[in-house]
């Protein structure tokens, strides 16, 4: 049960960067060509970048 728990944790903490990485390739002409991500799409990534490191920042400081 405690791996559960832990793997959550490890999870809660490891998403933001990973998400953040993900968004900042999407947009980078050099990798993606034509394929970025469009002006809607990147209001929606950052807000949900921005929620998630929001939810990580307000665990660590609940904790």
């Amino acid at each position: 049960m405690w791996a559960l728990v832990y793997s959550g944790i490890v999870q809660g903490f490891s998403t933001p960067p990973l998400l953040l990485l993900i968004v900042l390739m999407t947009n980078n002409r050099r990798i993606m060509g034509d394929k970025v991500n469009s002006f809607w799409l990147n209001v929606v990534s950052w807000v949900t970048v921005a929620a998630i490191f929001a939810a990580s920042a307000g665990l660590v400081v609940s904790w």
